[in-house]
């Protein structure tokens, strides 16, 4: 897989996806601050830290991968639910990095200036997301995987 930025992909997007991903970062927000209110920062800070545009964002990208094939005269349901799946995989890697920013703010802000501390953080981040991510595009190579039989018919 190649990461790559397609401006065309902004011109798919409806208002109405937009307003649904507003909504449930809203709600989510809100309920995050409901919980801190209840259980303390710490916990409310948690449920914040989740993606806030996530599960809005997995339904998107699964009905419009969907709807990209049946304009082809296929059936897209599978290759839906498959890029949705690829969705949730390069999130979780994502939220991996936020994991390693969020432990060493922690550690660090109250020994140290916020100036030097969250772009230290920032760093640790990116570096973690990337190698996260480097990790699983070569896991056959660095564990010593073999590709299943099923995986090089698919690839045929």
């Amino acid at each position: 897989m190649q990461i790559k930025l397609d401006p065309s992909t902004l011109k798919q997007t409806k208002w109405y996806e937009l307003a649904i991903r507003f909504a449930l970062g809203g709600a989510i927000t809100v309920l995050a601050g409901l919980l801190a209110k209840k259980f303390g920062p710490t916990v409310g800070g948690l449920f914040l830290a989740f993606p806030a545009i996530f599960p809005a964002s997995a339904t998107l990208v699964e009905s419009h991968e969907e709807e990209k094939k049946q304009q082809e005269g296929m059936h897209g349901a599978k290759r839906g639910r498959d890029a949705a799946a690829l969705d949730s995989a390069g999130a979780a890697m994502g939220s991996l990095g936020l994991i390693f920013f969020a432990i060493s703010v922690w550690q660090f802000l109250s020994k140290s200036s916020a100036a030097l501390i969250l772009p230290a953080a920032l760093v640790l981040w990116f570096i973690s997301s990337c190698a996260t991510w480097l990790v699983r595009e070569n896991r056959r190579l660095i564990f010593g995987l073999r590709r299943s039989p099923q995986a090089s018919l698919k690839t045929r």
